[in-house]
């Protein structure tokens, strides 16, 4: 994602007109999968919509350097009752999926996807984005590949072109193997740690850092108020927050924060690393 990042920085898609993600996986889509703390709403905040909903959003994020200033969602838990740990039944009190239609700063509209009962899906996480003069499209399961299509090319020769993000030239592939020798999943983390290391050796700020997790965290809390009210919500500004009121303090390393009006929580991590894609 390195490299598509690097192509919207360089002005190669335009202006962005749309964002559609999603990520989708099955494990809760059998009735009898068991209860555990993701599916408790104390524990967890949210289903789906926080547990993977927070990385579609970063990555769009990651990619466009926008941010979502309104959203409209809903979310739907299909299975109520499942097994508990005891025996007899427990109730779900987390979202199973969401969906999510949002406006960004720059002005694009996006559309989110996410479930954990789609049926055959593992952990299936895709990106497309549209601009004025070019798109790029990436999915996780082929991990090696970035879709692109030039806007500028003549109108014959348009077409999403498959590029193999392999080379010396693309983003961290220098330190790696030869050209078209494939990296995998443990290799994105590898990259994480050598972006903050780097960052730390250098004395300069890391990124992501505790705004960039903030601003995903209160488009979730959006999220979340948005499907307990049906209505369009303002996402707050990340930044703004900070500068406000400082970065929140816990001695367990988590707060939570209620949404307002809406009854559940959104787990805000005070780490100063958090996951990417």
């Amino acid at each position: 994602m390195a490299l598509a990042r690097q192509l919207v920085a360089d002005g190669r898609l335009g202006r962005i007109r749309h964002i559609r993600a999603r990520y989708l996986q099955d494990w809760l889509a059998a009735p009898d999968t068991p209860l555990s703390w993701r599916l408790d709403a104390d524990e967890a905040g949210s289903g789906a919509l926080g547990d993977i909903g927070s990385h579609i959003l970063d990555l769009a994020a990651y990619l466009t350097g926008d941010r979502v200033v309104a959203v409209s969602a809903a979310t739907h838990t299909f299975v109520s009752e499942r097994p508990a740990a005891g025996g007899g039944t427990g109730r779900v009190t987390v979202d199973d999926a969401a969906v999510l239609t949002a406006r960004t700063r720059d002005g694009a509209l996006a559309v989110f996807e996410v479930s954990r009962a789609a049926t055959g899906r593992k952990n299936a996480l895709s990106i497309e984005i549209d601009g004025d003069r070019g798109a790029l499209a990436f999915d996780l399961e082929r991990l090696n590949e970035l879709r692109f299509l030039d806007a500028a090319a003549p109108p014959a020769e348009q077409g999403f072109r498959t590029l193999l993000a392999t080379e010396p030239g693309h983003p961290y592939l220098r330190a790696w193997w030869p050209p078209g020798h494939v990296l995998g999943w443990e290799h994105t983390f590898t990259h994480q740690a050598y972006d903050l290391l780097t960052a730390i050796a250098e004395g300069r700020p890391a990124a992501p850092d505790f705004t960039d997790g903030l601003g995903i965290q209160l488009v979730l809390d959006a999220a979340l108020r948005s499907a307990a009210s049906g209505t369009w919500q303002d996402v707050p500004d990340a930044a703004e927050s900070v500068a406000a009121y400082g970065p929140p303090k816990a001695s367990n390393g988590v707060a939570s924060h209620r949404a307002s009006n809406s009854g559940v929580r959104t787990p805000i991590a005070l780490d100063d690393e958090k996951d990417s894609v």
